[in-house]
């Protein structure tokens, strides 16, 4: 029986004295991971502490300790980590400052007091809040049109929970949705068929177990301005009165060149019909051809002659008698 109670108590003994807890810290704030010792008979002059972390690929690394009445830290995690301010009362606890998702991980304090040792197994789990939402509209905010609100959170630990609701911004008070408004993928709500009824404010909010954000687009919409329909009306009639005359004018303009192309081709026919009867010559004709080309020549000579022997007889008769002489002279 009393082996059977040593044995409970050394079991208790190492269970408590390897305690194992974890906690889940929000990052981006500052954060204390518990320890506590118990101080010996000697007091300080045997107290060791020692705060190490296993969240490297590295093993083990020391962040923190205290010995022989000194602090020391890590040199690339300096500032960082720190002893709260009784640790050598019994309160050995680590200060992070501004716990980031790569802190996640098991920390171990060890603590050596009058020869005893004491080991604290901490295992944290670094929650993150969500991002700040990015929230837009897409589609013509006019009267039976389609549009599509959308909302976005780049961060977060999952599971990231969205909501749409309509909101009145001056008493934050939600209004009723549109019985035309519906869920759509990647947190879209979706409005068909735009009315006045759906103006106002919409509001996208995103929740995880440690934070919410909220994002809010506000919706007015237009009625379609008759402007415009009578502008696309007066352009439509434009174009078209544009394309009747091009067609018309394209129609007489094909009417007069193949009009020029027929005259072009009689005058054509016409030139070669006649060419040929100008320069037509029988054959076996080439002899009679030429005497009676030398018989005319001969005739046209011979008249010739009578021409000039009647203008010298005319002009001697009216020449005075020297003048004769000089004439007779030049005959000879």
């Amino acid at each position: 029986m009393h082996t059977l109670i040593q044995s409970v108590l050394g079991l208790w003994y190492v269970l408590g004295a390897l305690a194992q807890t974890e906690i889940k810290l929000v990052a981006d704030e500052n954060v204390t991971l518990p320890c506590r010792h118990s101080l010996g008979h000697l007091g300080t002059q045997s107290l060791d502490i020692e705060w190490l972390s296993n969240i490297s690929d590295y093993g083990k690394q020391v962040l923190l300790s205290y010995s022989g009445g000194q602090v020391y830290d890590a040199e690339n995690h300096k500032g960082r980590y720190s002893f709260v301010s009784k640790y050598l009362e019994g309160d050995a606890s680590l200060f992070i400052r501004s716990l980031q998702p790569s802190d996640a991980g098991q920390y171990i304090c060890k603590v050596k007091n009058a020869g005893q040792y004491t080991w604290s197994y901490i295992t944290v789990i670094v929650l993150v809040k969500p991002s700040e939402l990015a929230c837009s509209s897409e589609g013509e905010q006019l009267e039976g049109k389609n549009l599509t609100l959308k909302c976005k959170s780049s961060a977060g630990t999952k599971p990231l929970n969205y909501r749409w609701f309509r909101v009145n911004l001056k008493d934050a008070v939600e209004r009723p949705m549109q019985s035309t408004a519906r869920s759509g993928p990647e947190n879209q709500l979706l409005l068909h068929n735009l009315s006045k009824t759906d103006n106002g404010s919409y509001r996208c909010e995103v929740s995880n177990e440690v934070g919410m954000r909220i994002c809010d687009v506000h919706v007015t919409v237009q009625r379609v301005s008759n402007t415009g329909i009578l502008a696309g009306v007066t352009c439509g009639v434009v174009v078209g009165v544009f394309l009747i005359f091009l067609t018309v004018w394209l129609l007489f303009r094909k009417k007069d060149f193949k009009k020029k192309e027929e005259e072009e081709y009689f005058n054509e026919i016409r030139e070669d019909a006649e060419a040929p009867k100008a320069r037509l010559v029988k054959p076996g004709s080439s002899s009679s051809d030429s005497r009676s080309s030398q018989s005319g020549s001969s005739s046209t000579r011979s008249t010739t002659n009578s021409a000039l022997r009647s203008q010298r007889t005319h002009s001697t008769q009216e020449t005075p008698h020297g003048e004769q002489r000089h004439h007779c002279l030049e005959k000879i």
